[in-house]
């Protein structure tokens, strides 16, 4: 393992297109193979990504399953907003209440983890 601690927050939704989030998840990817401790954060929009490719038929389901193990979860807040937390729960993603109901940006900072948002 590397020293290098990396998290990758995914805001962008499936309206705007897959470009960012499917880099974001590749990202992840490479961090990962390399040995590299790295999460990954579906924050605000995002959370609409995490729903969709949850879906077996979405073709960056593999990649959401290949980081499976290093998905921390979607915002709980952003979830509920964005009608998606039915979805995410199903699939079995955490949701993430750390910060008074929303996830913390922080706590990844305190962790010691370089932020990289998508």
């Amino acid at each position: 393992m590397s020293n290098y601690k990396i998290a990758v927050v995914i805001y962008e939704s499936t309206n705007s297109g897959n470009a960012r989030a499917y880099r974001g998840l590749k990202t992840a990817v490479e961090f990962q193979e390399a040995g590299d401790d790295v999460v990954v954060l579906f924050d605000g929009s995002g959370v609409e990504t995490l729903a969709a490719i949850s879906d077996q038929a979405n073709p960056m389901h593999p990649l959401a399953e290949k980081l499976r193990a290093n998905i921390i979860g979607a915002c709980s807040f952003c979830a509920k907003a964005h009608k998606s937390a039915d979805a995410i729960v199903a699939a079995g993603w955490p949701m993430l209440t750390d910060n008074k109901g929303e996830a913390s940006i922080r706590a990844l900072l305190v962790e010691g983890r370089t932020v990289l948002n998508f």
